[in-house]
C-alpha cells in the first residue's frame, strides 16, 4: 500500500472507498461471503484501499483509474512469483467485477498477518536489510520472460528515469538556494548517464515501509506488487535512503550484487521523489519533512561513493 500518491492526476481526485461500499460489492458478487465482517485495514494507503474481509481474507480496490490496471497485473503474475520467494506475497483469490457504485475490477485476496513495518516494530535494522536484500534478489532472479515492461501502469518503475527528468528539473529550479543544487544535480547527471546493461529483471517498484510487513521484530511478508515490472531494478533500492543510514544502509547494499551505476540509478530515484515532493509538485505534503531528511542522505551518500 503506497503511503503517497505515485503520480496522480489532479483532474482525477481518488474515488471514495468505504466499508459501506465493500459490503454491497461482496454481497452483490460473492454473497457466500456476505456475512463476514468487514473492516478498514489502516494506514489505509493511497493507490489502493484495503479491507480486511473475516479473518482470512482482505479486501483491495484501486482508488482512481490510473491505478485500475494493476489488478489484472497481479492475478497473472503474482501466483507464478510466489514459490520462488522466500517471504509471502499477496494470494489473489477472485477478482471482483465493476459495478454500478465502483467502476474498476478489484481483488479479494488471503490475508497476510504482520503490520507495515516501522522503526519501533524492528527488532534489528541490520538483520531486516539483511533480509529483504534476500527477497529483492531472489525477485529479480525470476525468470522475466514475457513480464511486463515499465510504462504507466506502474509509473514507469523499472524504466528509464527521464521520464521524469523535467519534472526534476524543475524542482530543483523551485527549491533554488534551500539545497546543494550543484550536488542534486551531479546525481541526477550520473543516474541518467547510466542504464541497465543485462537482462530486465522483475521490480517490485515500491519498496517502503508500508509494503513490507513484520512479525515479532522481523520481515515477515511483502506486499502490493501494483508496480511491479520487469527493467531495472534500481527502483527497488530507494529504500537505503528513505529507511536506512550508516551500518544497515551499507548492509542492504553488501548484500545485494549490483554494480555502481545502478546505485547511481537507485540515487536518482531517491531525489527524484524527495525533490517534488519538497518543493510542492507531489499532492502529499505529510511527506515533506521527511523528503528534506532524504535530499540530505542522498547528497552525502552520493559524496562518499564519489569523493574527488
Amino acid at each position: 500500500m503506497a503511503l503517497y500518491p505515485k503520480a496522480m492526476p489532479k483532474e482525477a481526485p481518488p474515488l471514495s472507498v468505504d466499508t459501506a461500499l465493500v459490503r454491497q460489492l461482496i454481497a452483490a458478487q460473492f454473497p457466500e461471503w456476505g456475512n463476514l465482517p468487514i473492516k478498514p485495514v489502516e494506514p489505509g494507503g493511497w493507490d489502493n484501499r484495503t479491507f480486511r474481509l473475516g479473518d482470512r481474507m482482505s479486501v483491495r480496490l484501486p482508488s482512481a483509474a490510473a491505478y485500475a490496471a494493476q489488478v489484472e497485473k497481479e492475478h497473472r503474475w503474482l501466483p507464478e512469483l510466489s514459490p520462488h520467494l522466500p517471504l509471502p506475497i499477496p494470494t489473489p483469490l477472485v477478482k471482483g467485477m465493476p459495478a454500478e457504485a465502483y467502476p474498476w475490477h478489484w481483488s479479494v485476496y488471503r490475508w497476510l498477518d504482520g503490520s507495515p513495518a516501522a522503526p519501533d516494530l524492528i527488532d534489528d535494522l541490520d538483520r531486516f536489510a539483511r533480509s529483504l536484500a534476500g527477497f529483492l534478489q531472489a525477485l529479480h532472479q525470476i525468470d522475466a520472460t514475457g513480464g511486463p515492461p515499465p510504462g504507466e501502469h506502474n509509473f514507469h518503475r523499472g524504466g528509464r528515469l527521464a521520464v521524469y527528468d523535467a519534472e526534476t528539473r524543475a524542482a530543483l529550479a523551485v527549491l533554488g538556494s534551500r539545497i546543494d543544487t550543484a550536488a542534486a544535480e551531479d546525481v541526477w547527471t550520473m543516474a541518467l548517464g547510466s542504464q541497465w546493461r543485462r537482462s530486465p529483471v522483475w521490480v517490485h517498484g515500491d519498496i517502503a515501509y508500508g509494503n513490507l510487513l513484520v512479525e515479532s521484530g522481523k520481515l515477515c511478508a511483502v506486499i502490493d506488487f501494483g508496480s511491479s515490472a520487469v527493467g531495472d531494478p534500481a527502483c527497488d533500492l530507494v529504500i537505503a535512503w528513505t529507511q536506512f543510514s550508516g551500518e544497515s544502509r551499507e548492509t542492504f547494499r553488501a548484500a545485494l550484487s549490483l554494480d555502481d551505476e545502478t546505485w547511481c540509478r537507485a540515487r536518482g530515484w531517491a531525489l527524484w521523489k524527495a525533490l517534488i515532493t519538497a518543493s510542492g509538485h507531489d499532492s502529499n505534503q505529510r511527506e515533506a519533512e521527511k523528503s528534506w531528511r532524504i535530499i540530505k542522505e542522498v547528497l552525502a551518500d552520493h559524496r562518499q561513493h564519489h569523493a574527488g
